[in-house]
């Protein structure tokens, strides 16, 4: 018999994956690439990741069985991805994933019918991106009940997520060693690792003293939460989708329409500060961007706010 490989897999959801069946199926799969066709260690890290992000996924729709998968649950996760921030290229990565792991299904009998054979990779065209108003924002803030420890540290979380524009990957890996309070900066880790330092305001820097000395000792278990500084309610680092699902509930409490994802916070991070008269350069620095043409989506966004200053004020406009 081939040897079985240990499948080295790590979740950080509020609530992990508990579904054993769902996992041993990602499992088993993983072995598969690795043993019979030979991929490296780092693809099958890559398939991994990608998997659990899906597993996860099943599991808040509360779906057991690979059975209940349809292309409409596919279609809801691929959106639910894009949402996030997902980049078309890595929708497509995450689609080819799945794709080979439900094909896997079907030839080893875990499942009857493919749902990928009609999912296509979405032809998602650059659009302007969601962006909260500052009154929106303040009205998103004023949800959390700081008086809960829990509700503290959803409103330190969105605090340092407006006052940083990190990525909510960003985000939910940042360490307590990250935080410099004595200059106000944190460090983080972006797309391939690449280390940038961040400032943060006095608003921010404020709930996150608080949390970090009210309520994260309440969260810490010995053993599992380590370093981070945002815990899950069971003392592990959150994961996007909890995150994703505090904002939403945040957003609805404050009367936002808007469909607001963990990456809106981000986007009026930086429309705000271009709006203001932020160098976009600086802007492409903060954010973490390779390219100064990724920022620039947001200059489209000053530019229609800058319409809008003129349709409003400019005489001839109002004739």
């Amino acid at each position: 018999m081939p040897r079985k490989c240990k499948t080295v897999v790590t979740t950080s959801m509020e609530t992990p994956v508990t579904n054993s069946a769902l996992f041993q199926w990602v499992d088993r799969f993983i072995n598969f690439i690795r043993i019979e066709k030979g991929l490296s260690d780092h693809t099958a890290q890559a398939y991994s990741f990608d998997l659990m992000h899906y597993l996860e996924f099943l599991e808040a729709q509360q779906l057991s069985d690979f059975s209940d998968v349809s292309l409409q649950t596919l279609l809801k996760f691929v959106f639910y991805l894009s949402d996030l921030g997902y980049a078309p290229a890595s929708l497509g990565r995450m689609i080819s994933s799945l794709r080979s792991f439900h094909q896997f299904l079907v030839d080893e009998g875990g499942t009857e019918v493919d749902p990928t054979e009609n999912l296509d990779s979405p032809k998602l065209r650059r659009k302007i991106p969601v962006v909260l108003t500052p009154q929106e924002i303040s009205a998103l803030l004023d949800q959390p009940d700081v008086g809960t420890p829990l509700g503290l540290r959803d409103r330190a979380m969105i605090e340092f997520g407006y006052a940083t524009g990190v990525r909510v990957s960003e985000l939910i890996q940042i360490k307590e060693k990250d935080i410099f309070f004595d200059v106000d900066f944190v460090r983080v880790f972006g797309k391939g690792s690449k280390e940038r330092v961040i400032p943060f305001g006095k608003i921010a820097k404020k709930y996150v003293r608080m949390y970090r000395q009210s309520v994260r000792p309440q969260l810490y278990r010995p053993g599992i939460s380590g370093d981070v500084l945002f815990l899950s309610r069971n003392g592990r680092q959150l994961t996007r989708m909890a995150f994703f699902v505090i904002l939403k509930k945040y957003a609805q409490m404050a009367g936002i329409s808007k469909n607001v994802s963990p990456h809106t916070l981000r986007h009026s991070f930086a429309t705000h500060l271009l709006e203001g008269g932020a160098d976009l350069r600086a802007v492409q620095v903060l954010l973490g961007h390779a390219d100064i043409s990724t920022t620039q989506i947001y200059t489209h966004l000053d530019r229609d706010y800058l319409k809008e200053v003129c349709r409003t004020f400019h005489p001839r406009e109002n004739m």
